[in-house]
């Protein structure tokens, strides 16, 4: 197979992030424009209390089924916006239907408990003994309260990814009792034919995104390609790349630059799934993924046997040559970062310049590849060696290195300080943020 390589944008054409971010904020406002239309066509309760209650827990509703589309993993939209900025607005969003259901509980318990005479906590326990679906609505306001407290960045650096993940899972109950909630107390939801015929499509839309994007695709893919370990390459003493065939690969829509969940089916790592970027381009006949041994689970990697079978998920991810803008790129790597750098520079057309960024010699893994590349190429590699202090990414030291930087798309690729700092030395060169393109690994539920 022949890889595709995307043209860069002409200068007046509206970027793919920034048509599908648009796309995502008109059907938001869209549909909370239908919700107040539909609200006010149930008309209102004499109690403004009641009547700002009923719409804040329609629209924390529509937050939780927009939650349901940011992490459904939609090819679409990931490839144009990128998991890692899908998972941001989906935590932000989280916090928004936070604020809205604990707005509902307050503003219904407390309407309702100034018409019987009685305290608010009285209410709310009266309201779940005798109105049929209030306790179920308390359950699901349970559980995401516990979901956003372990999803706090506190709590959240301290827990294992597969427990989070594991109690993340139980949002999907919470969504199947907040809707079974709607549909009995809910006036808006039965208040006309359209407007339950609206709810049910939202909610059909949403869970419809999550089954395809999370279940259904990645198992049809998988018993597709049948994916199994080709080979166990040692890159050096702490990094090793793993060489994987399958099935029909000619037809698997994987760029260079996007990386895959991989988990690989043996007794003691079925059950773990790693993040790991492609390190070259994909060819049709295989996949290589190369990484560090940075815990447990990639430590284990040196160890998989060949005929291994691999569940994958993906590809996934942003940082790809589709949002190109410039002819001519530069690429910084730092680390293992280095990994869908240089699948990228495989994958470019166009003069690249390539600064890799490592502490020592030794630790340049995939150089000799990337200088073959490079010269292939025809392309600028420069080895950045020496400790983080002082910085030798600051701003003279880039522009020395790159003196159009200004003028060239910048793919940025590594551990997390470097990236902080590079992107603020690119901000100080002046260079556009449209040209700039790097991903954070970060997974949602």
């Amino acid at each position: 197979m022949t890889t595709v390589q995307s043209p860069p944008a002409p200068s007046t054409a509206i970027r793919p992030r920034v048509v599908a971010r648009t796309g995502l904020y008109a059907v938001l406002a869209a549909n909370a424009a239908v919700v107040a239309y539909f609200f006010a066509q149930a008309g209102f309760a004499s109690n403004a209390l009641i009547v700002i209650g009923r719409l804040t827990g329609l629209y924390s509703a529509l937050i939780m089924a927009f939650q349901l589309v940011l992490v459904a993993r939609l090819p679409w939209l990931d490839r144009r916006i990128g998991m890692d900025r899908l998972t941001s607005w989906h935590r932000w969003t989280g916090f928004a239907l936070l604020w809205t259901l604990l707005a509902h509980v307050v503003f219904i318990s407390f309407g309702y408990a100034d018409g019987a005479g009685v305290g608010p906590v009285t209410e709310l326990v009266d309201l779940a003994e005798t109105t049929e679906g209030v306790l179920r609505a308390i359950v699901a306001f349970g559980i995401i309260l516990t979901i956003g407290a372990v999803s706090a960045r506190y709590a959240r650096r301290r827990l294992a990814y597969e427990t989070w993940h594991f109690l993340h899972l139980y949002t999907y109950a919470a969504v199947v009792l907040a809707f079974t909630h709607q549909i009995a107390v809910g006036t808006t939801f039965t208040s006309s034919p359209a407007a339950t015929a609206y709810w049910y499509g939202v909610w059909a839309v949403a869970l419809g995104a999550v089954l395809t994007g999370r279940v259904v695709l990645p198992l049809w893919r998988n018993a597709r390609h049948r994916f199994r370990v080709a080979a166990v390459v040692p890159e050096s003493d702490d990094v090793v790349s793993i060489h994987i065939t399958g099935r029909d690969l000619d037809k698997l829509p994987a760029q260079a630059g996007q990386f895959f969940l991989w988990r690989f089916l043996t007794k003691d790592r079925w059950w773990q799934a790693n993040p790991f970027s492609l390190s070259a381009a994909p060819d049709g006949r295989g996949l290589r993924l190369t990484a560090k041994a940075a815990g447990e689970g990639s430590a284990a990697l040196r160890h998989l046997k060949p005929g291994t079978r691999v569940f994958a998920e993906g590809p996934y991810g942003a940082f790809t040559t589709l949002h190109r803008t410039r002819t001519d790129a530069l690429f910084i790597a730092g680390g293992v970062g280095v990994t869908p750098i240089r699948a990228l520079l495989e994958d470019l057309e166009g003069h690249a310049v390539v600064i890799y960024r490592v502490a020592s010699e030794r630790d340049a893994v995939l150089y000799d590849e990337l200088r073959d590349l490079a010269l292939a190429k025809g392309a600028e590699l420069h080895l950045v060696t020496g400790s983080p202090t002082p910085d030798k990414l600051a701003p003279r030291e880039l522009r020395r290195m790159v003196s159009d930087i200004a003028d060239r798309d910048v793919f940025l690729c590594g551990p997390p300080p470097m990236m902080n700092a590079v992107l603020g030395t690119l901000d100080q060169l002046g260079v556009p943020k449209q040209q700039i393109h790097f991903e954070r690994f970060s997974l949602a539920g």
